[in-house]
């Protein structure tokens, strides 16, 4: 089913719960991609999704159960740089390229414990962690 309304704009009932959070761009962003990649791969929507929210992360960043624009648009981990065949994980919406003064930033927005002592490799890792967490009490009311 289009993402896209009559409207051109993401109709929220078809978006993941986390983008009915987002602002109205983040969710058109996501749906236009959708619906694009629907026309282009066959109907896949497996492929469809990924290449919507790849596209999602080139100018949003996921922080705790919603997505807020990057500061500079880019690829957001090293997953994203190399491309579906990367073997390199993704960092789940995380913007893992930002600076790690960034990445302290949103873990303090996060109140993620321990923060002052992590690396940039361990900041990412507790930022997945806290976004998933607070996602699933986003879900669960």
């Amino acid at each position: 089913m289009p993402k896209t309304g009559k409207d051109d704009h993401a109709r929220k009932d078809e978006l993941p719960s986390t983008l009915q959070r987002s602002e109205q761009k983040a969710q058109d962003t996501f749906a236009k991609t959708y619906d694009s990649a629907m026309a282009s791969y066959g109907k896949d929507e497996s492929r469809a999704a990924r290449t919507a929210f790849a596209a999602l992360k080139h100018s949003y960043e996921k922080v705790g159960d919603h997505w807020e624009a990057k500061d500079e648009p880019g690829p957001s981990d090293q997953h994203a740089e190399e491309g579906v065949n990367s073997r390199h994980p993704t960092a789940g919406g995380v913007d893992a390229n930002a600076p790690k003064k960034h990445l302290y930033e949103r873990a303090r927005e996060l109140d993620i414990e321990g923060r002052s002592t992590m690396d940039k490799e361990e900041l990412v890792r507790a930022l997945q962690k806290a976004n998933d967490a607070a996602t699933r009490r986003a879900r669960e009311g």
